[in-house]
């Protein structure tokens, strides 16, 4: 064809762009519009070329952005090249991708069931009818199964099936569906689903998802994979199932996940707004934190103790096939040892879930990486309700993060507890899958195959590798080895609360000065003893200290944290002497007096009992001394439970005293005003429970915003960031902002980064990737 002011125009197009049917939708568009060229993967995203009148090109370029698939993402979109041509043909053509070893690609985090495959699934004329791994281009498996890119089938775990004519010719029909989607497959071609006994036996059935169906009606346990990993599969209606689960789980208090067949569904077992129904479902579908409604039909075992339910909707077909075999909610919670990873092999599901289970639906489709279910909740904040993610994995992961400020190529390993990791450069972070505690050969193992996927798949090489200040931590560690392998490499120490306030203001996309509010139960602080009630002025580059709640003790260390009635006794010692033991509280009951005297002198004298600021241990304790929660049976049990006494009610009442002291030029909240409170009230029987937790919430909260407003005054700055486990607590986040904002601040808290130390890693990569050895901090 010829044509007056005819260009042969390249894009690069950069985001979302793999194997969410964006080349078929560029063919689509381009042939509409009588354009010749060529669209292909590479490894920094879609190239595009056209052929062309430049006006119907400019066209092309305006509906490419306005009318793209539901799971793509433009980010950039560059012309890198634009020369006239006297002639072309209109012919346009999908070409193989290519690798050029370079980086920028976006991989797509793994989705949920689209509405097409999900009628097709549940269709008696579909030929994948009842298929447990249906999938098309808009949904299925992406991050689990990809091994490097471009996102290419040679490069997924689906390489090892060989496509079956009916599948072929779908896969590269560009008018198709299922064009280019990699892991297409059917009955006749794909992987299978199997039911197999603990012994690794197959169950002699036709239909094995309806027999594991039949096995959870009976209130057998299964492990079902999942699309990231193995999940433990019962029957919440079943009291045995649910009890039998906590037993051989060892898992006393800690509440289930659980998996409903709609939001219809979820609304009869908790309370659902409207907020909450479109986080549900989303297309992240995380597990979402719901008010639960007494009385449902759930076994109380479900969430013992407690008002709040974890729901979330199906992500794979195989999911939605258990449930319409049987009821319309299953718990479905992570399949994996005490302590360990989420099984991920067959290998490892049987070595690890046999003693748990009794039965294994299994599938032979590999996972590359595993990625276990995100946690989100809707957080009712004073300008509206906003979502809040708790634990960044499936459905998140690794959809990237921008940076406010270019960073240098730089690896982030994270903290020991919570841990995931974070490679960046330029404006883009990826935040890995939550990760787990590094305390165990399989979660370190698990933390080394994320850093190497993650640096593979993106073409990292880091030039600084940013790590805790704890010199013990297994990251530290890993550093350091890092360092001897690459002399080029520098390794940056960043102190666990200016990452937390690093991440909440990368979060808001802030990049200057703000005063930082931390609070969580335990950080190594630049003085050498446990920070966690701190208060931060600073940036990327650097911090100061400028205050932190008073000091106290923690008899025998880490067992203080699982048994926080030891940190309510310390705290009663300092404040009233040896003779606190002889105060009238229930406390003390039936306890033995022989331990009791031992902690009290270890407490007084400091004997293994590490001094700390801890914010998060505070809370503990007062759930201690008001009889809610004396010894922990998971992490923050004892918080939580304690919020739980108001949850859903943010009303607020009188706090009690603050008093504020002057030490080393800090602002110090010192609790004993506090504790003489709520000891007095717990003496004279005044008020219930529920009562001084509400006071406990809103004297925590006066102090933020006391010390905040004076911090301001100090420095000018208005900006206040709120970070740190701690503020899971949506009472005290809801009441602090409100505080804050009529106070005349302005106030950030985390939205798409966990306020939890699964955002830490992103907090050090922004300081290390900014500031590097020159950050600069003062205790």
């Amino acid at each position: 064809m010829t044509g007056q002011h005819a260009v042969r125009r390249t894009l690069r197009v950069v985001g979302l762009v793999q194997g969410v049917g964006f080349r078929p939708f560029v063919y689509r568009l381009a042939t509409a519009h009588a354009l010749g060229g060529w669209v292909r993967n590479d490894a920094q995203g879609v190239t595009i070329c056209l052929e062309g009148p430049s006006a119907v090109a400019d066209l092309f370029g305006a509906e490419l952005l306005a009318g793209l698939p539901e799971l793509a993402r433009i980010d950039s979109c560059t012309v890198l090249t634009d020369q006239p041509i006297a002639t072309w043909s209109a012919d346009f053509g999908i070409r193989h991708s290519e690798s050029d070893g370079g980086s920028g690609a976006l991989v797509t985090p793994d989705s949920h069931v689209c509405r097409d495959c999900l009628r097709e699934l549940f269709d008696p004329g579909d030929h994948r009818h009842g298929y447990p791994l249906i999938n098309c281009t808009n949904c299925g498996p992406r991050y689990s199964i990809i091994q490097q890119l471009p996102y290419d089938r040679p490069f997924t775990t689906m390489s090892a099936f060989t496509m079956c004519e009916r599948c072929r010719a779908e896969y590269e029909d560009p008018g198709d569906r299922r064009f280019h989607a990699q892991p297409v497959s059917c009955w006749d071609c794909g992987p299978q689903v199997r039911l197999l006994d603990r012994e690794g036996r197959p169950v002699d059935t036709a239909d094995p998802v309806a027999a594991a169906a039949r096995r959870l009606a009976d209130g057998g346990i299964l492990a079902v994979k999942a699309m990231g990993g193995y999940q433990l599969v019962a029957d919440p209606t079943v009291p045995e199932a649910v009890a039998e689960l906590r037993r051989r789980k060892e898992r006393s208090a800690k509440p289930f996940a659980l998996l409903a067949t709609d939001t219809a569904a979820v609304s009869r077992y908790a309370h659902v707004d409207d907020a909450e129904r479109r986080l549900l479902e989303s297309t992240a579908r995380p597990i979402v934190l719901l008010e639960a409604r007494p009385g449902a039909g759930l076994s109380p075992e479900v969430a013992p103790g407690s008002n709040t339910l974890g729901f979330m909707l199906p992500t794979t077909p195989l999911q939605y096939l258990l449930l319409a075999h049987g009821g319309d909610v299953l718990i479905a919670t992570s399949g994996n040892a005490p302590d360990e990873p989420m099984a991920r092999t067959e290998d490892e599901a049987f070595d690890q879930l046999a003693p748990l289970v009794d039965w294994f639906l299994v599938h032979d489709r590999e996972i590359h990486m595993r990625v276990d279910d995100s946690i989100a909740r809707v957080v009712r904040a004073p300008s509206g309700p906003a979502t809040t993610v708790i634990r960044r994995a499936r459905g998140y992961t690794p959809d990237p993060i921008t940076a406010p400020v270019p960073v240098t190529p730089v690896l982030a390993l994270g903290p020991e507890l919570k841990n995931t990791v974070c490679v960046g450069e330029d404006r883009t972070l990826q935040l890995s899958q939550h990760i787990g505690d590094l305390k165990t050969t399989g979660n370190q193992q698990f933390f080394e195959h994320t850093i190497n996927h993650l640096r593979s798949v993106f073409h990292l090489t880091p030039r600084r590798i940013a790590h805790d200040l704890h010199p013990d931590f297994h990251s530290t560690r890993y550093a350091a080895n890092c360092a001897d392998l690459a002399a080029n490499v520098e390794l940056v120490p960043v102190q666990h609360h200016h990452a937390h306030m690093a991440a909440c203001m990368l979060d808001n996309g802030l990049d200057r000065p703000v005063i930082g509010v931390v609070f969580d139960g335990t950080g190594y602080g630049t003085d050498g003893t446990i920070w966690g009630g701190e208060f931060l002025v600073g940036d990327y580059h650097g911090f100061e200290r400028r205050g932190h709640l008073d000091r106290f003790r923690l008899p025998g260390g880490d067992r203080a944290v699982r048994e926080p009635w030891r940190v309510a006794l310390a705290l009663l010692v300092q404040h009233f002497g040896p003779q606190a033991t002889q105060l009238s509280l229930d406390l003390f009951q039936d306890r033995d007096p022989f331990e009791i005297d031992v902690l009290t002198k270890m407490a007084a004298r400091g004997i293994n009992a590490p001094q700390t600021s801890s914010m998060g241990r505070l809370f503990d304790a007062v759930s201690a001394l008001l009889g809610v929660c004396d010894t922990v049976g998971y992490e923050g049990q004892a918080a939580i439970e304690l919020e739980q006494l108001i949850a859903w009610d943010p009303k607020p009442c009188e706090p009690w005293p603050l008093r504020l002291l002057r030490q080393d030029g800090r602002l110090v909240i010192d609790h004993a005003p506090w504790l003489r409170a709520v000891v007095a009230d717990l003496t004279d029987r005044r008020s219930t429970p529920a009562q001084l937790s509400r006071c406990f919430h809103e004297s925590v909260v006066g102090a933020i915003t006391e010390v905040s407003a004076q911090l301001s005054k100090d420095t000018g700055i208005r900006d206040v960031v709120l970070s740190g486990g701690v503020f899971l607590n949506q009472h005290l986040l809801v009441r602090a902002e409100q505080e804050l904002t009529g106070a005349g601040l302005r106030v950030h808290t985390h939205r798409s980064i966990p306020t939890t130390d699964g955002g830490v890693a992103a907090g050090q990569a922004m300081v290390a990737g900014v500031g590097g050895a020159s950050s600069r901090s003062a205790s």
